[in-house]
């Protein structure tokens, strides 16, 4: 079994930092990439960040410059630093992992469950 949690959501005011953590457990044999997805209100899902394994990141144009993602790879974690938050960056943040389970023949996505991010005006 894998499992994705995630941790670090919370109500915030606009201009204000918050960190997202997520951790990837469970009967792992290697994670290709790990990311950040964000859900709103009526909206589709949309990527925030992705961090692969070569350590080459991609952002969405909204977080360019005030979202980091980053990720200790013996934790299997990953985090996503927010800074100078907006009202529009309210969503669930959903993390994604294209990772191969110890019994899979090849990698497949996986997803947590989900941290609500509010910003209050």
């Amino acid at each position: 079994q894998v499992q994705l949690v995630e941790s670090g959501g919370g109500l915030v005011q606009p201009g204000d930092s918050l960190r997202l953590s997520c951790v990837a457990s469970g009967s792992i044999q290697n994670i290709n990439s790990m990311g950040w997805y964000r859900q709103a209100p009526g909206k589709q899902r949309e990527l925030v960040a992705q961090l692969s394994k070569d350590g080459s990141t991609n952002y969405a144009d909204s977080v360019k410059g005030r979202f980091t993602i980053s990720s200790d790879a013996a934790k299997r974690t990953v985090y996503l630093q927010m800074h100078s938050l907006k009202v529009e960056d309210t969503a669930i943040y959903v993390c994604g992992a294209y990772l191969r389970p110890i019994w899979a023949v090849r990698p497949a996505n996986y997803w947590g469950q989900g941290t609500q991010v509010t910003l209050s005006s």
